[in-house]
């Protein structure tokens, strides 16, 4: 199984095990972590057994808690779209009032404001450790 090119342009890795790859949207204004289950061909959530489900749900949740703790973000956006990337992701997206797409959706407003080389959000050790993971 390998990670669709879209996803490996536009984020970087945080961590991964066999079942996920754990990424952040490579995007300053916005906290943002992708979450990829390894599994060949599934395009939704309801494609993966019952198991399979509750375990992204618990990784979802994990990340939403940790990453709004972080970010002292006032909402948490989650979703699956999956309309440009067929490969399942689902996105967490730290919010706050003010942010450059408050209220609205993060998706298709404005351009990415990619981090310079060699940079990463500050969050992004914290929430390493808090999920107990490494960049391979």
């Amino acid at each position: 199984m390998l990670l669709h090119p879209r996803l490996a342009a536009d984020t970087q890795a945080i961590g991964e095990t066999g079942e996920y790859w754990l990424r952040w949207m490579n995007d300053q204004r916005f906290p943002w972590v992708v979450i990829v289950p390894r599994k060949a061909a599934v395009r939704e959530w309801h494609e993966l057994d019952e198991p399979a489900q509750q375990d992204l749900l618990t990784m979802v949740n994990r990340c939403s808690l940790h990453l709004q703790r972080l970010t002292g973000a006032e909402k948490m956006n989650i979703g699956a779209l999956g309309n440009v990337v067929p490969q399942l992701h689902v996105h967490v997206i730290a919010r706050h009032q003010g942010d450059p797409c408050w209220p609205g959706p993060v998706w298709g407003q404005g351009s990415a404001e990619p981090w310079a080389d060699g940079q990463q959000p500050a969050w992004l050790p914290a929430l390493r450790d808090a999920l107990a993971w490494r960049c391979a």
